[in-house]
């Protein structure tokens, strides 16, 4: 751990290369990860989702109902257990009758069939108000993903169509307690009474449009009551359309034991700067009985307290900080001698350039429009304003060969990049010294060339956008074909 004045002070210079993930000299724990955890029987786990509007209210809406629009008849998401092996037989049901809008389901971070990812018009046909849709895998991964809608996303997650799926088996020494931290904005007007628009024009031609009220699990700064003088697992979901979080633990030893689901080497905790859609499993030792510690927020001025962790009862555990490491991945490890290079290159588009001046200036700007809507691109394409206009794609690759992805942000924003059907190995950075780990949501700083390897296993067609769902929805978006 480091002391908050010196977090600032990295916080203060953005280029600082060790600023993210393990300090140069925090040595990474020694204890090596065990092997990848066996599937178990195929047992079906039924999932029913209505997506609807219901008019539902969560602690942090200080008392007043919204029109949120969710799967179940609760304001918070649901959150699905299932272990390693077993096939989750999802029903999803359209009550989005009012409002007309279409929808399908994403299950961010899971390498499923490609018919099963949930991208309307590429893989399946968006599910129409009053109509049904049924999905049908195995995960093939243990550990922490969601699962969201992939059609008007910005407002659609906005109000709420988000859940959250644990696949278990990759903890083979049990923690004391594993608790799940769901972090995300809402859009709320002064007064409490309605939501404010999920897309601007000036957030999406720069950093996002940030919400109003910060929570965590529906509530401002929470305490969480967790087993004193224990080993926790903390699985820490950034959820939101928009803010990137930079989480620390203050009054407490922790590590980084899974990155967006996945097992790494644990490293101490300093700090790890999360985009929307990226995951962090932590494992904390909880303070003596009656103490506490702080979930925090670094990106900002001055650190934002996110909840607050108190230990409460007996002792669990006596001795060093050593966390136990989870299971090891289920990932092809890739070929990086015969990888074949291909650079990514993400941009503003000319619009977007303009945008951002505009909004630089001080200058009013209006509602976003279809002439307008393109202020991203991707390799120099930026994809169609009308959304179910499918491009061309990418590229093609190759089934079973490796491919290094050189990964550019020209921009003076940061970018959330996520693949979908595949997970990463993450290579290096030139702005950053980054802890091995493999991830499906890579986040890209100003100006940082990111070198990214994976091999096409899984054959279809897949996307690969920005997180930040306004950049994603004005045209950070492409896709390619494993074939």
């Amino acid at each position: 751990m480091i002391s908050r004045r010196s977090v600032l002070a990295g916080s203060a210079a953005l280029a600082g290369a060790a600023l993210f993930g393990r300090p140069d000299r925090a040595p990474a724990f020694t204890r090596a990860l065990p092997p990848a955890a066996e599937p178990g029987a195929e047992r079906i786990v039924s999932l029913d989702l209505k997506a609807a509007e219901r008019r539902l209210t969560l602690p942090c809406f200080d008392g007043h109902e919204l029109p949120l629009w969710t799967f179940t008849d609760k304001a918070e998401p649901p959150v699905v257990r299932m272990k390693l092996g077993q096939r989750l037989d999802t029903h999803l049901v359209n009550g989005l009758t009012r409002t007309g809008e279409h929808v399908s389901i994403h299950w961010h971070g899971i390498r499923l069939p490609n018919d099963q990812d949930g991208v309307p018009y590429l893989v399946q046909p968006p599910v129409e108000p009053g109509e049904s849709y049924d999905y049908s895998f195995v995960p093939p991964d243990t550990g922490t993903f969601f699962f969201h809608t992939h059609c008007n996303s910005a407002e659609q997650i906005g109000r709420g169509l988000i859940g959250i799926l644990i696949v278990e088996g990759d903890a083979p020494e049990p923690y004391d307690a594993d608790e799940v931290l769901t972090l995300r904005d809402w859009r709320i007007s002064e007064d409490g009474t309605s939501f404010l628009p999920f897309l601007t024009m000036e957030g999406a031609g720069k950093a996002g449009t940030f919400g109003t009220v910060r929570s965590v699990n529906g509530r401002r700064n929470p305490e969480i009551v967790l087993p004193a003088s224990a080993d926790v697992r903390l699985r820490i979901l950034n959820v939101d359309p928009t803010r990137l979080t930079e989480i620390g633990i203050e009054g407490a030893e922790a590590a980084v034991v899974a990155i967006d689901g996945l097992a790494c080497q644990p490293f101490p905790l300093r700090s790890w700067r999360m985009g929307p859609a990226m995951r962090a499993d932590l494992v904390i030792r909880t303070p003596a009985d009656g103490g506490s510690a702080t979930l925090v927020d670094y990106f900002a001025p001055k650190p934002v307290p996110l909840a607050r962790l108190t230990a409460r009862g007996p002792a669990r555990r006596q001795g060093p900080f050593n966390p136990a490491p989870l299971a090891a991945a289920r990932i092809t490890p890739p070929d990086l001698a015969a990888a074949i290079r291909m650079p990514i290159t993400f941009s503003a588009t000319a619009t977007g350039a303009t945008v951002q001046e505009l909004a630089d200036s001080g200058a009013p700007l209006g509602p976003l429009c279809l002439s307008e809507g393109n202020l991203w691109a991707i390799n120099k394409a930026s994809w169609p304003s009308d959304m179910h206009q499918i491009p061309p794609p990418m590229a093609k690759l190759e089934r079973g060969k490796t491919y290094l992805f050189e990964l550019r942000n020209v921009t003076p924003h940061m970018h959330p990049i996520h693949i979908h059907g595949h997970s990463f190995t993450v290579l290096k950075s030139n702005r950053r010294d980054l802890p091995p780990h493999h991830a499906d949501t890579v986040l890209l700083q100003p100006k940082e060339r990111m070198e990214v390897a994976f091999v096409a296993d899984n054959p279809g067609k897949w996307m690969f956008h920005c997180h930040i769902i306004e950049h994603q929805e004005t045209g950070m978006m492409a896709w390619f074909e494993v074939a």
